[in-house]
């Protein structure tokens, strides 16, 4: 028989945001010049669109603030007419690359949502409308590089010295101080191996440029408060005030794609404060939005010629680029020793401060916890073991996994990562795998999967919705994916979620927890983990290290 649970799943959800938003986009008549009334209308319809839009900290989409924030409108211009609006949103989507259609379509809110620098693009603007009329008049190319317009601050704003002294005032409770000073280290020197700059640490001051994380509101002015996880991670001053902060309700990392990569948002604040504005070329380290580790080389042509103009070339005229797999390789060494230190330090397992990738449980009633390329087994009586490399009991598995489920259904291990799925009987990695998810209707890069018993089947989170895995098919459930409100109480974001044998489900978010009942359909309980759950493993003194 159907239990309360499946019948409060299956109910239809609400329509989408990005569909309705697409659909208010078709329906909106482009307004006639001159006509006052049917532009104002159309502003209505479109903002309406975004109104179920939220930030990853769960606030709403503010169209306007956002444009004000990042220099498309006169925030000091009083009330906005709907041409100016419009106008506003054309050079918002020529510059950031995504169809101009003047209105908030779907793919405008999306981009909107997407966390990023918090430094105006107001430079920005400006670079790519030179580059516009350039391009239009024909005087693009006829004088090759040295005509080059500046991408960087005006000749007032840069260091008028070669050697800049950095010092990091705090850094984020999860992530040990030397691993956190090895990641701020590299990011200068990705600079100075391009240009004719030279940084050296000043641990006790006074220095040129300041790194300091924040909460909130931190008297740089109300347009530049942190809003929380997601949102605005970052921003940073032009030379000679030379400051950087960063959110400290951000999840930074070093290594692996959950989070935001402490390395990457530093290299590009650096950036600001040697004078650099953003970049209209997307995979720039300085275009304005974070991206996530790749294998790419870490600064484009465009990067360098932009700091070059300001400082000149490196010793010997031979810039040094740092690619993406050695960029990984040293993130992977970061991180085993934070571990290392992390834990020798505490006592407990590394998780414990609030950061982990994935956590499941198996047959046994066996807590397993991931984070980068080692896991955690914690007992039923909550003794943690570990860290132990993930490839020793899983071969071919790679490190920092993104979600991770054990099924009782078939006492299977499921694996997460990007858009692939791995899937394991015991240590054994089962034929046909792994297999792309977005062959199976399963999202990218999700935020974290469990095995759900009510409904008999695999659940995966991601972002504002969830899909349902069928693991007899391997196929999505027909009707997903759907709204995360079925699930009363559960927040976005989760990054790890499992089934207690009480029948509850715990989910996780950071330091936090909320407990799921079933029969309810609701969240009946929140706190804090380490905490408040003995079965994590951090209330007992660590058994054993295997690894280090």
């Amino acid at each position: 028989m159907e239990t309360a649970g499946e019948r409060q799943l299956a109910q239809n959800s609400n329509d989408e945001p990005d569909r309705r938003s697409a659909e208010m986009s078709r329906r909106t008549p482009h307004p006639r010049r001159g006509s006052g009334r049917d532009m104002t209308t159309a502003w209505m319809l479109v903002v309406a669109a975004c109104v179920g839009a939220r930030t990853a900290g769960g606030s709403p989409l503010e169209p306007e603030v956002f444009l004000e924030k990042y220099g498309y409108l006169q925030p000091d211009s009083g009330v906005h007419t709907s041409a100016e609006l419009q106008s506003a949103l054309r050079h918002f989507q020529r510059l950031s690359r995504i169809p101009v259609t003047g209105v908030l379509d779907g793919a405008t809110v999306r981009l909107m949502l997407e966390p990023r620098c918090g430094v105006s693009d107001e430079g920005s603007r400006h670079i790519w409308a030179r580059r516009v009329r350039a391009a239009l008049t024909g005087r693009s190319g006829a004088a090759g590089p040295r005509r080059r317009r500046r991408r960087s601050a005006a000749e007032g704003e840069k260091w008028f010295k070669r050697r800049l002294t950095y010092q990091l005032v705090n850094w984020p409770r999860h992530l040990a101080a030397g691993s956190v000073r090895l990641a701020v280290r590299a990011a200068f020197q990705l600079w100075s191996n391009v240009s004719g700059l030279a940084f050296q640490e000043a641990p006790g001051g006074p220095a040129d440029i300041r790194l300091a994380f924040y909460e909130g509101d931190h008297n740089d002015g109300a347009s530049n408060a942190f809003d929380g996880p997601g949102g605005t991670l970052a921003h940073a001053f032009l030379p000679r005030r030379g400051e950087a902060h960063f959110d400290m309700a951000e999840r930074w990392t070093l290594n692996g794609h959950k989070g935001h990569n402490l390395f990457l948002v530093t290299a590009h604040e650096v950036g600001h404060t040697l004078g650099l504005e953003h970049s209209p070329v997307r995979h720039a380290l300085m275009s304005p939005y974070y991206r996530k580790p790749g294998r790419s080389l870490v600064l484009s042509w465009d990067d360098i010629v932009a700091v070059q103009q300001l400082y000149g070339k490196p010793p010997g005229e031979r810039p040094v680029r740092l690619p993406g797999q050695v960029l990984h390789a040293a993130l992977q060494e970061w991180e085993l020793t934070e571990l290392h230190r992390g834990q020798k330090s505490s006592g407990q397992p590394l998780y414990c401060q609030g950061v982990f990738d994935a956590i499941t449980m198996d047959q046994n009633d066996t807590v397993l916890v991931f984070r980068g390329s080692v896991f955690w087994t914690v007992s039923a009586e909550g003794s943690a073991t570990g860290p132990l490399p993930l490839q020793q009991r899983w071969s071919d598995l790679p490190s920092a996994i993104e979600a991770a489920a054990f099924s009782l259904l078939d006492s299977k291990w499921y694996f997460f990562k990007g858009k692939r799925m791995w899937r394991y009987t015991d240590g054994t990695l089962d034929p046909g795998f792994p297999r792309t998810t977005t062959g199976l209707g399963l999202p990218r890069h999700p935020d974290s999967a469990f095995y759900y018993a009510p409904l008999g089947h695999m659940v995966l989170f991601k972002g504002s919705r969830y899909s349902v895995l069928n693991l007899k098919t391997l196929h999505q459930e027909p009707y997903y994916p759907r709204r995360l409100t079925d699930w009363t109480g559960v927040p976005q974001g989760t990054n790890g979620a499992l089934h207690r044998p009480n029948g509850r489900l715990y989910l996780f978010r950071e330091q936090k927890f909320w407990r799921f009942d079933p029969v309810k359909v609701r969240v009946t309980k929140e706190g804090h983990w380490a905490k408040d759950l003995s079965w994590t493993g951090c209330s007992n003194v660590l058994q054993s290290n295997s690894i280090l």
